[in-house]
């Protein structure tokens, strides 16, 4: 039975994520819940930082069971976290982590929006965080959400009252919300947003408690709950067949990026609320005193007597026989004087109309992308599975704004087709994160007003069908969408997106020149269209040349990618700097690499960024030729090493073998290997330390550790304890503990210097406690904080070295610091050079 409702559960979630760009018509039971929401006239807003912050069983409850329009506002896309499914970080990662909360609101009911701030990475403090992000623009876009959502009710995940307790973004999410609930009421606040929206005051603010803030359950049992509400969200729901804590356990467990996979919950579940200012709420209803049926708008309670009645009535057998009081609902709607409202409840009413009248439209190409200036083939396919009688009048394409006039009956249950063509523009924007077209800063992203706090670039087409349904003349957009089938995956959707007539990409991120010659780079080039012609040529830092200076290229088919090669040669002396290819095509120049983002559980991304490497030109020297990695959860350590000339080999756990690991100089676990490979690992540790023991060099990557302690296998020959503790300033001063150890001057010298140009971090999760054999060999440590010893850890165990190391390589390499190659070359070299044969502690 267990194994059963799993199945159900799990082709549900599949359905509503993979499937995003689908048409799902509803059910019955659907659609009444959806005539209830449009009965409600209330709105939550939840606010934190990051995706994953949100308490999805709270915005369940209030979208599903309270029928209230709930959002989540994430202050941030979460692009300076890890990713535990696969190596996409910083800008990357953002996108994916957007999509999967996008997934999740599907799931659960709500909306999602965003601000500009960019996740720099972890920050101690709020005081740190709003000075990286630039507090006033940060919080316009707080107040500039709650304008345009206009929220009765605002909650916060985090305590504003405690800065420095926990991540500095989350207390700062609580902060800025607290003065944005002051603010976004007054015209003298940020008063350019008022050409576009009005001032809006919410009624009340709430922080949303539960023991864990008070440190103990016992804690929490003894506290004055006066100020709190408490009410129980653990309702099921028969018409679902499933309870809405099973429901937001499916709809956070899209987060697999950051391994929120987990088990469903059911039962009864208290939630506290703690009133922090406005109308207080005589009850445990958020809403209570305020008016959230259609009486709270002007000319609303004719509607509301409507609505009502039909949802005493509802057919479910057959939801259709209520269209001419949906329709006379929908007309009177179209007159209300609020903007908000009238424009809210009409896509609300308009979806339900199509879903009684079983209606459903698509408009499909067969293929996913189109360029500027090219002509697109359209299939449009429309039903109406019901007795109404439904005439298209016209399609409106965007973006080309081409108007098919159709006039055209669609008798009951018979599928019509109809071939229309888009036009893109060309000048037709490309299809990309918003977000990412300009370049951000540290803490900030760019974005046209228009687009600040969409959670995604709106469709790159669509089409506007104007219906007329008994007499009533109804207006709904369907997205253009690419539709096709595989084998062994049936029916398939992705989005369709506007490209440019070429990318390119290169195959490395870094390449590291650590010899007087030079190295071929190849330069792939896609071709978005047929028969594209044009010249190839490498932008170069200062003293770096390339054999040939430019290459012309011809490309036949759309969609095919050849590569050209360059030989590039950098300076005699140590250099960094950024190669990118540019390509000349009609008078244009393009300079674009196309970065794609497939996952099962969200929609496939594409996105548009700058396409580059980073060239460094290095002196380092090595030994050790093979080296074996264990990989964890996604990194592009591997790629880097082989950039220095290192043989790197995977090995999987079930390869694990004395006889295996014998043949390699030095073996790496990749980042976080014990968290997602715990069991595997714990059969096979001993195998390494016994590697170790026989003169190999074992180097452990960081491993998370949970607020009870790391729960993984014993990973190291002596006494080692992980902790939380990190260095999230990347500039923070390093000093040598242990300045004569080989790894700080074997084959490499390594000198303050090479701790320049660090990205996001020092590291993370460092030890805090550790047996005598093992040498602190670096401190650092934040502003205000005790030195930290712990990031990087040596110790001799038999004839070879055992290594910790907090140390974020997994960052520093991919973005080509050069000092972290020296670091991790030596480290690989430990005991393999005439200076460092002795494992001694130094």
């Amino acid at each position: 039975m267990k194994n059963y409702l799993l199945t159900i559960l799990m082709g549900w979630f599949t359905f509503f994520t993979i499937y995003a760009q689908q048409p799902i018509p509803k059910t019955s039971s659907e659609l009444y819940d959806d005539l209830q929401k449009l009965n409600f006239l209330g709105t939550a807003l939840y606010i934190a930082a990051h995706p994953d912050d949100e308490n999805s069983s709270l915005i369940s409850y209030l979208a599903n069971e309270t029928k209230a329009r709930t959002a989540y506002l994430a202050l941030t896309r979460g692009d300076g976290g890890q990713n535990l499914i696969g190596s996409e970080l910083r800008e990357a990662l953002g996108v994916l982590r957007t999509q999967e909360l996008l997934a999740a609101r599907r799931l659960d009911g709500g909306e999602q929006f965003f601000t500009r701030a960019n996740d720099f990475g972890y920050s101690k403090h709020p005081k740190e965080t709003l000075e990286i992000w630039n507090k006033d623009s940060i919080l316009s876009d707080v107040v500039w959400a709650i304008r345009r959502f206009r929220p009765d009710v605002i909650i916060n995940r985090f305590d504003h009252r405690t800065p420095g307790t926990t991540h500095g973004h989350h207390t700062s999410s609580a902060m800025l919300s607290v003065e944005a609930f002051d603010m976004a009421g007054d015209s003298q606040m940020f008063s350019d947003q008022l050409n576009r929206v009005s001032t809006w005051q919410p009624k009340r603010i709430f922080f949303n408690t539960s023991w864990w803030f008070y440190g103990s359950e016992e804690k929490f049992l003894e506290a004055n709950k006066e100020n709190l509400l408490n009410f129980d969200i653990g309702k099921y729901f028969p018409s679902k067949g499933m309870s809405n804590n099973e429901m937001a356990s499916i709809a956070s467990s899209q987060h697999l990026s950051q391994g929120w996979g987990r088990l469903t919950t059911r039962g009864s579940r208290n939630e506290y609320l703690e009133f922090l200012k406005g109308d207080k709420p005589q009850n445990n209803d958020i809403f209570s005193g305020i008016d959230t049926s259609w009486k709270r708008v002007k000319g609303g309670k004719e509607i509301g007597d409507i609505l009502t009645k039909v949802e005493a009535d509802f057919n479910f057998q057959d939801p259709s026989v209520h269209l001419p009081e949906l329709l006379r609902a929908y007309k009177m709607i179209q007159n209300l004087e609020d903007e908000y409202w009238r424009n809210f409840k009409t896509r609300q009413i308009t979806a339900l109309i199509e879903g009684c009248s079983g209606f459903l439209a698509e408009v499909i190409t067969g293929s996913p992308i189109g360029v500027p200036g090219e002509t697109i083939d359209l299939d449009f396919q429309v039903i109406n599975r019901s007795t109404a009688e439904i005439i298209i009048e016209k399609i409106t394409l965007s973006p080309s704004g081409a108007v098919l006039e159709l006039k055209k009956s669609i008798p009951s249950n018979e599928q019509e087709q109809f071939e229309l063509q888009l036009e893109i523009p060309e000048n037709a924007a490309p299809s990309t994160p918003y977000w990412l077209n300009k370049e951000s800063t540290l803490g900030m992203y760019s974005a046209p007003r228009k687009f600040i706090g969409l959670p995604e670039t709106p469709p790159a087409a669509s089409a506007e069908i104007a219906l007329n349904i008994n007499g009533v003349r109804v207006t709904t957009t369907k997205n253009v969408v690419y539709k096709h089938a595989e084998p062994d995956k049936g029916e398939l959707y992705e989005p369709f997106e506007i490209l440019p007539a070429v990318t390119s990409s290169l195959a490395n991120k870094v390449y590291i020149f650590n010899e007087e010659g030079g190295k071929h780079i190849p330069v792939s080039i896609t071709a978005h269209r047929e028969n594209t012609s044009g010249i190839l040529r490498l932008d170069l830092p200062e003293g770096w040349t390339s054999s040939p200076e430019q290459i012309d290229f011809s490309i036949k088919n759309k969609g095919e990618s050849k590569t050209y090669y360059f030989q590039v040669m950098p300076p005699s002396s140590e250099s960094t700097g950024a190669l990118s290819p540019i390509i000349e095509l009609n008078g244009k120049t393009y300079d674009r690499e196309l970065i794609d983002i497939n996952y099962k559980h969200i929609p496939r991304q594409r996105i548009l960024m700058k396409s580059s490497a980073k060239v460094v030109r290095l002196n380092i020297e090595k030994a050790g030729e093979n080296i074996g990695y264990i990989m964890g959860a996604g990194d592009e350590v591997p790629e880097s090493l082989k950039e220095i000339g290192y043989v790197v080999i995977p090995i999987s756990p079930s390869d694990i073998s004395p006889a295996n690991l014998d043949s390699f100089d030095a073996i790496v676990t990749g980042i976080r290997a014990y968290n997602v490979l715990e069991n595997e690992l714990r059969t096979k540790q001993q195998y390494l330390l016994d590697y170790v023991k026989n003169g190999g060099t074992l180097i452990i990557q960081y491993n998370t550790v949970g607020r009870s302690g790391f729960r993984g296998p014993k990973i190291a020959p002596y006494e080692l304890n992980l902790s939380r503790k990190r260095v999230t300033d990347e500039n923070s001063p390093v000093r040598f503990m242990a300045p004569t150890h080989p790894v700080l001057n074997t084959p490499n010298k390594i000198v303050k210097n090479d701790f320049s140009g660090w990205v996001q971090e020092r590291g993370l999760y460092f030890p805090d406690q550790w047996a005598s054999e093992f040498t602190p060999v670096l401190a650092m440590n934040d502003p205000g904080e005790e030195p930290a010893l712990g990031s990087l850890l040596v110790a001799p165990y038999g004839a070879g070295y055992y290594i910790y190391t907090g140390l974020s390589f997994f960052r520093e390499l991919p973005a080509g610091v050069p000092g972290a190659y020296k670091l991790f070359a030596n480290m690989l070299s430990l005991g393999k050079t005439d200076n460092n044969n002795t494992n001694s502690k130094g």
